[in-house]
């Protein structure tokens, strides 16, 4: 009996010892991934941040010679980027926000493994760097959110984790997270824009994933707003007509934006089908020398992600006039050249000088002005009206005008809505999975 006793306890033992690390596996993994999220997110910021000096330095502001060198830099680097990006890095196109929609509705491990995986974490981010590194007008947020979802679904694979939808949506939410530092925008990204129908289970894996990503990145460089700190206040009766003027016009221009990217792709999609290598460099040369032509003719002003301008305008120095029409011409090209890189800087960046503008037409302080223009017209282009609000609170550590930043993002939609119906992320998500349908199709064998 003695001897039985000792098997059963020892049985026992082992047991536990192999349920704890069943349980605490997964975790530490996870854990490990979100740290990761954050880790990685400040090295972005970093190289992304070096390259824009990079090619403010190569390309001089003393108005000689070197002010034209866009003109040759800019057009090679966008066929380089789109080169890379066809021949070793697909599925890295673009924003990354639609790849990590377009995972979430994917069942088939393969089929996300083409646009989530530790390859494209490499190439997202070295392509976008290099973008940035020739002037184009993209910014690093939205490949943050395929990065960290990829770098989530991937600690799913190795922890052996079931809840792949929710580790990208808590992957997606860290990115956003940790590149703005703006935890609770990273939340109702993950709740508005990302999840659509969200399930309360996964509110323990977006938090954890955000409090961790946001701790590791707050190690590093520590705390601060992403625009530095809004000193005005919309005042109550008399900045209001601003408010809707912002909210609805922002809204408007928002959703053109959108509806030409989404015309202009899906004509270049369709064009390319024939010859898809040598019309992809063929259009990202094109862009790229557009590019460069609207940065030289705005003095530079509209080359990169617009972060030094948006926060010189809320910090109350007015942008030019026609600022927002140049860098609305300069993202739009960049997004539809097919090369990596997001539009969440550069919205931004339209926003706070469309807002300028409208201030100077109602007499409005400039850094008032630019927020509500922020709002309206982020709200505009994503239909993602908590995320644009929350997210502009959050980077100006002001928030004594939730209420007139919640109208204009409101405002926003609204409008957009009218004009176009269909949200931009989720429009460009479907080509994705379109993608994905068509390579399970080839992969069926003809019946004869």
């Amino acid at each position: 009996m003695a001897g039985i006793s000792r098997r059963y306890r020892m049985l026992r033992r082992s047991q536990a010892m192999w349920i704890s690390r069943r349980v605490w596996q997964p975790r530490l993994v996870f854990w490990a991934g979100a740290i990761s999220i954050g880790l990685i997110s400040v090295l972005f910021a970093l190289l992304a941040d070096r390259a824009q000096v990079l090619f403010h330095v190569m390309t001089g502001n003393d108005g000689g010679w070197r002010s034209l060198l866009p003109l040759v830099v800019t057009p090679l680097g966008f066929m380089l980027c789109a080169w890379l990006a066809h021949a070793f890095f697909p599925g890295s196109q673009g924003s990354g926000i639609p790849q990590a929609i377009a995972a979430r509705h994917l069942r088939d491990e393969d089929d996300r493994s083409h646009i989530l995986s530790l390859r494209l974490v490499v190439g997202k981010i070295a392509l976008t760097v290099v973008g940035l590194a020739c002037g184009a007008s993209i910014g690093r947020e939205g490949p943050t959110v395929q990065v960290g979802a990829s770098v989530m679904l991937q600690a799913a694979r190795w922890g052996g984790m079931a809840q792949a939808r929710g580790l990208i949506l808590a992957g997606s939410a860290a990115g956003i997270a940790a590149a703005f530092n703006t935890p609770l925008a990273g939340i109702v990204f993950a709740i508005e824009e990302m999840g659509r129908a969200y399930e309360a289970r996964t509110n323990g894996l977006v938090l954890t994933a955000v409090i961790l990503a946001g701790l590791a990145s707050l190690g590093l460089v520590g705390n601060y707003t992403y625009f530095g700190v809004a000193r005005d206040t919309v005042a109550f009766a008399s900045d209001w007509p601003l408010v809707l003027a912002c909210g609805i016009i922002g809204g408007g221009v928002g959703a053109l934006f959108s509806l030409l990217a989404l015309k202009v792709m899906r004509r270049i999609r369709r064009w390319h089908v024939l010859q898809p290598l040598p019309r992809t460099l063929l259009v990202a040369g094109v862009c790229g020398l557009a590019v460069a032509a609207i940065g030289i003719a705005s003095g530079g002003l509209t080359f990169g992600t617009g972060y030094a301008q948006a926060r010189g305008a809320i910090e109350g120095t007015p942008l030019p006039a026609f600022f927002f029409v140049e860098k609305f011409a300069a993202g739009l090209l960049s997004m539809v050249s097919g090369i990596p890189g997001g539009l969440f800087a550069p919205s931004l960046a339209v926003g706070a000088g469309l807002g300028s503008t409208l201030g100077l037409v109602f007499g409005a302080a400039t850094g008032t002005a630019a927020l509500l223009g922020m709002a309206g017209y982020f709200a505009g282009v994503v239909q993602a009206p908590m995320t644009a609000f929350v997210i502009i609170l959050e980077m100006t550590g002001n928030h004594d005008n939730v209420i007139a930043l919640m109208c204009a993002a409101m405002l926003g939609y609204g409008t957009a809505r009218l004009i176009s119906n269909e949200p931009l992320y989720h429009a460009l998500s479907r080509v994705f999975v379109a993608d994905a349908i068509r390579r399970r199709r080839a992969e069926i064998p003809v019946q004869g």
